[in-house]
């Protein structure tokens, strides 16, 4: 998460955000302070911050932790950490969305305001080492998170709902207004806490499964699953009870799973 201030004892410089990166730099210190409180970050614990900008939430992390590990992607923001705060912070240049989290250990706790532009994809790329994750802490877009978070039955609830909540456990903490960033973006943010759900504990299933299956349960949402999944079950030879007389949104994430295992159990 981002601010526009400068790293402990550098010179003061301007860096213009840039459009294509998505950036947009928080400034609001009471709300930078709340979301630091709902971290609670502890020295000796491994922290990774994806796109520590100009370093507002980084600055306020390194008040409570001695080093951090920070993904940035913008070449010019990278140099300026590796010059000013070379002890503090293990500075990533890479992509994100790219980038192997796997490579920095387990135990981790992930945090960062989102570029929103990439936000659904790397959401779905750090499910890849959800098993080496404790935390993850996550500035997106308000309509976003009430997408994640959202139960069956409502507008909100659809792929992303169902996917994340496989795998994570969620609370939306925080509503953030547009005018707490430089420049404000044009929509509403909030912060997300996702605790991965232990591995022993999640049905065996094959997540590529799972995914096709509440994509094409999703591909028509207004219309009654008869029409979107159910063409899809027959193709995958499914000829078990389910009933296809709803909409997918209708559809809780425990019974997407319980689908997701009998076909994954089919010889």
């Amino acid at each position: 998460m981002k601010r526009a201030t400068r790293p402990r004892g550098a010179a003061q410089t301007t860096h213009v955000a840039r459009k294509r990166f998505g950036q947009h730099f928080l400034i609001d210190q009471q709300i930078i302070h709340g979301i630091v409180d709902c971290i609670s970050p502890q020295p000796g614990e491994r922290l990774v911050e994806i796109g520590p900008g100009l370093g507002a939430l980084t600055l306020a992390l390194l008040q409570r932790i001695p080093r951090l590990a920070a993904v940035e992607i913008d070449r010019d923001l990278a140099a300026r950490w590796r010059k000013q705060a070379p002890d503090t912070v293990e500075l990533i240049e890479a992509d994100a969305l790219d980038f192997d989290f796997a490579s920095l250990g387990a135990n981790l706790r992930i945090v960062g305001n989102l570029p929103y532009n990439i936000s659904t994809p790397l959401l779905f790329h750090l499910m890849e080492v959800a098993g080496q994750v404790r935390d993850q802490h996550f500035m997106l877009q308000k309509e976003v998170i009430d997408r994640m978070v959202a139960a069956p039955g409502g507008r909100d609830f659809g792929r992303l709902s169902v996917m994340l909540q496989w795998r994570y456990r969620m609370d939306n903490l925080l509503d953030v207004p547009p005018e707490a960033f430089d420049p404000p973006p044009k929509v509403d943010s909030a912060v997300v806490r996702m605790v991965p759900l232990p591995s022993d504990a999640l049905p065996a299933i094959d997540r590529g499964v799972l995914s096709a299956l509440v994509t094409a349960a999703f591909s028509q949402r207004r219309k009654l699953l008869r029409h979107s999944l159910g063409p899809w079950l027959e193709l995958q030879g499914f000829a078990g009870p389910f009933d296809l007389q709803r909409r997918a949104e209708e559809v809780s994430t425990a019974e997407y799973i319980a689908l997701a295992q009998a076909l994954s159990n089919q010889v």
